[in-house]
């Protein structure tokens, strides 16, 4: 363990740490926030899980709703099978948790839409136990302090995997703390575009810095074009149904996407996903 970089960047966040609201909250809301923080930024973030927790402040209150509540609820996140996934978290965890977050591994990974990284991180930021909380920040920073490379590789690999372990601390809180803080210096420090180098608390421990900022030897992936995509389409159709308040007919998604084509491969996708649901009549709605 690299303990000088590990103490160094816990005094870093003592001063720097954001308020967060979910660093001080339930299991629950931390279970609420990693559900929304995936792939969308903090700030998107805030409004929208202070709302949820406000109509829903515990896994059986959402549990309760409809997913057509829980969609609507979700509103312009992106990615809405998270929205599902989330309420059918709930369920189980009402149903089978007593109503509460549990606090096993196994259970936390068997909940719907709960994977390696979503257990690791409700064990230590909602329960404060040792994990190895990976995420796309936490990987650069340690790619970078540690192993002199640009950005991690594409999957996170066993010897990533033993080197995290390695260099996370042995005692539950403050391993909790650390994963908190190194996502957080990766998050506004150690960024990937513009990292704040001259001004690292870390840079003289940094391999990366001392190798001369070696670029990355990977060849970027590039990401398709949003615009035009299904993706979009299925934006507009489940921001039609959303909006509405009873089953929508398919003129009124013709006019959300006229390509008919794409609408009903659109279609096709989100009844598949159980984002809508297509009735005898022929009109469409969001699921009960």
């Amino acid at each position: 363990m690299d303990r000088a970089l590990v103490s160094a960047l816990l005094r870093w966040f003592d001063v720097h740490e954001r308020p967060l609201p979910w660093r001080s909250t339930s299991p629950w809301g931390v279970l609420v926030s990693e559900f929304m923080l995936q792939q969308t930024p903090v700030d998107r973030v805030l409004p929208a899980w202070s709302a949820w927790l406000e109509r829903w402040p515990e896994p059986a209150d959402l549990a309760g709703a409809s997913v057509a509540d829980a969609l609507r609820q979700w509103g312009r996140l992106g990615y809405p099978r998270r929205a599902r996934r989330l309420h059918e978290s709930a369920v189980v965890i009402r149903d089978q948790h007593g109503g509460e977050v549990p606090d096993d591994a196994a259970a936390l990974r068997a909940l719907p839409g709960v994977g390696e990284y979503t257990t690791a991180a409700v064990l230590a930021f909602a329960f404060q136990r040792r994990s190895i909380v990976l995420d796309t920040n936490v990987r650069r920073v340690v790619a970078r302090a540690v192993q002199g490379r640009a950005q991690p590789v594409a999957h996170i690999t066993n010897g990533e995997r033993a080197l995290a372990d390695d260099l996370w601390p042995r005692v539950h809180r403050r391993s909790a703390r650390w994963s908190a803080a190194v996502m957080e210096f990766g998050a506004v420090v150690c960024t990937a575009r513009a990292p704040a180098c001259p001004t690292c608390p870390v840079a003289h421990r940094c391999a990366w810095l001392a190798a001369g900022r070696p670029p990355d030897a990977a060849t970027p992936r590039r990401q398709a074009e949003y615009v035009g995509s299904d993706r979009q389409a299925r934006g507009r159709i489940l921001t039609a149904l959303r909006e509405s308040p009873d089953p929508v007919q398919a003129s009124v998604l013709e006019a959300a996407w006229p390509d008919a084509v794409q609408r009903q491969r659109a279609l096709a996708a989100l009844v598949t996903d159980g984002l809508a649901e297509r009735l005898p009549d022929g009109r469409f709605a969001l699921p009960d």
